[in-house]
């Protein structure tokens, strides 16, 4: 159950004394996109393939945030084809807007068109996503209430896709905001100045209309905005942000917010590579001659850098420390939204037992054509929360008698992954500490220990510890080097060390995620076994 005004050990951006540290949310938080409601601020990010898609975090201080709902709880998006894991695929670089009482959210599905959704309750249901634009690599949308009554909204393409990106179109959509009623024009080309220019945001700001586009890369990119007196251009283009003497690479798509004291502030992203992109927040400020500026402009010419440590947002009154829930005691009747699954949701998989204050998941069949965990639907995961942590579970397996090869434990997934694995055997139950390489080319497993045992009760762990070291990627970014080390006690005491050290690595477009699962072999049966998790504890 997700804790009210949860406080992570893992990473907590709150300094305590009227300052914060970036990045506000050391997690996988992709293409981050924020609006404000009153005194209330609301973000929504990619999640691609995991369901519940389009988590909801709020905020009263653009610091201090929690999870409060999905805008796609039950489905990634209403499409058979996401019943099996679409690694990178689903929803991309999301939109969060409210207009007359709506909160609205646009996203790019690259393989489908422009999706929304809408509600008038952000923490309730949502609305049935529906096509706003069909076509193959429309991606990344934003719309515009216009003063006159008129909806408009940019997208980018997507070159895998389209066969064509660096550029940005308009079209015009219909009042209620839910269909395309022309067709997209192109109305900037970034080939030449910002290549590879994306992630539009659409804003009208002092009788002028801006388009806030990233370009130049996820990993060396910055920040550009685009000026113009109508919405079909013509657009003028400058960069007002940029890592510049920073260690903060790419920096660089995301939201302008306002606040109620008059401050503007600027919500991005940071690839960080096993971790994923993490998400800072930076001052704005608007120049006399109406271009704004993004992070501190040090040599004054215009394009700002981003910030480490800065003071909070002024909003009129100081609010508690809150983080989004990591850990997990299974006390309630519903999962905590912290938790995702790698496909869209199957209502057998898992039932909350809130009277034992523990999560049971049913043992699920792999496929036919099973090799290894990546393409398993049925894993129970959520995002790495920080640095340096510690994640322990507590796990009772309780595999059918009929026959062997169900399977539970403890996973660190990305394109590689690791993992500590109970699995019934004609022998008993065995821990197996394993990897798999290159588990996104269908590579299987190696066991580096494996022993049998006594007990069906136990402990399992995962410390994750930057090594200070990096590797220079073939884009040119810089990421970290994260060591993974198991170990696993019977009495959740004294633990010991198990297997060999692991080196995290990212998913597709995501960070490395961290959780359980339960499967068996696809055999014919009309039942199997099950996993009870009592506990599920992050700690630094």
């Amino acid at each position: 159950m997700m804790a009210s005004n949860y406080v992570s050990e893992a990473w907590c951006a709150d300094l305590g004394n009227g300052e914060y540290r970036n990045p506000i949310l050391y997690a996988d938080y992709s293409d981050p996109d924020v609006c404000r409601v009153g005194n209330d601020y609301y973000m929504t990010s990619s999640s691609f393939n995991c369901t519940p898609g389009l988590q909801i975090l709020h905020s009263y201080d653009l610091v201090n945030w929690e999870i409060v709902g999905a805008a796609l709880p039950w489905g990634n998006i209403p499409h058979d084809t996401y019943n099996t894991v679409q690694h990178g695929c689903g929803v991309w670089a999301p939109c969060i807007r409210h207009h007359n009482g709506r909160f609205y959210i646009f996203w790019g599905d690259p393989d489908v068109g422009i999706w929304m959704t809408s509600t008038t309750d952000v923490r309730g249901t949502w609305d049935t996503p529906i096509i706003v634009k069909e076509g193959k690599g429309y991606i990344d949308p934003s719309p515009l209430w216009d003063t006159d009554g008129k909806v408009y909204l940019t997208h980018g393409i997507a070159g895998s896709r389209g066969g064509l990106k660096s550029v940005l179109f308009v079209c015009e959509l219909n009042s209620e905001a839910n269909k395309a009623i022309t067709e997209s024009r192109i109305i900037y080309d970034g080939h030449e100045h910002h290549v590879t220019i994306e992630g539009p945001k659409f804003y009208k700001y002092n009788d002028h209309y801006y388009i806030f586009a990233p370009a130049g890369g996820v990993p060396t990119g910055w920040q550009t905005v685009l000026r113009s007196q109508s919405p079909y251009g013509p657009y003028e283009a400058r960069i007002v942000m940029a890592q510049g003497s920073t260690d903060i690479n790419g920096p660089h798509q995301g939201g302008w917010v306002d606040t109620p004291t008059g401050e503007h502030w600027f919500v991005h992203f940071q690839d960080v590579g096993a971790y994923g992109r993490v998400v800072h927040l930076q001052p704005m400020t608007w120049s006399n001659d109406g271009w704004p500026t993004i992070g501190i402009d040090y040599d004054g010419d215009g394009c700002g850098e981003p910030v480490k440590k800065y003071r909070k947002p002024q909003v009129g009154k100081a609010y508690p420390i809150s983080n989004p829930a990591e850990s997990d005691e299974f006390d309630s009747t519903s999962l905590g939204l912290q938790w995702q699954w790698h496909a869209n949701y199957d209502h057998r998989w898992h039932f909350c037992d809130a009277a034992n204050s523990r999560l049971r998941l049913y043992s699920f069949p792999v496929s036919t054509n099973y090799k290894n965990l990546y393409d398993v639907a049925n894993l129970l995961l959520q995002k790495t929360p920080g640095k340096d942590f510690r994640t322990t579970v507590k796990l009772t397996f309780n595999p059918s008698t009929r026959f062997t090869g169900e399977r539970t434990g403890l996973l660190v997934m990305g394109l590689d992954y690791a993992a500590l694995i109970l699995e019934k055997t004609s022998e008993g139950i065995t821990l197996s500490q394993v990897a798999c390489r290159k588990a996104d080319k269908g590579s299987l497993e190696e066991v580096n220990h494996s022993m049998l045992l006594t007990e069906s009760t136990i402990y399992l762990r995962a410390e994750f510890s930057d090594t200070g070291r990096k590797i220079t990627t073939s884009e040119g970014s810089a990421d970290m080097i994260i060591h993974v080390k198991f170990s696993y006690s019977t009495d959740g005491r004294l633990y010991t060390p198990i297997g060999t050290t692991f080196t995290l690595r990212e998913g597709k477009w995501i960070g490395a995620k961290i959780g359980t699962f339960c499967t068996r072999p696809c055999i014919t049966t009309n039942d199997g076994g099950w996993v009870d998790i009592d506990s599920w504890i992050v700690e630094k």
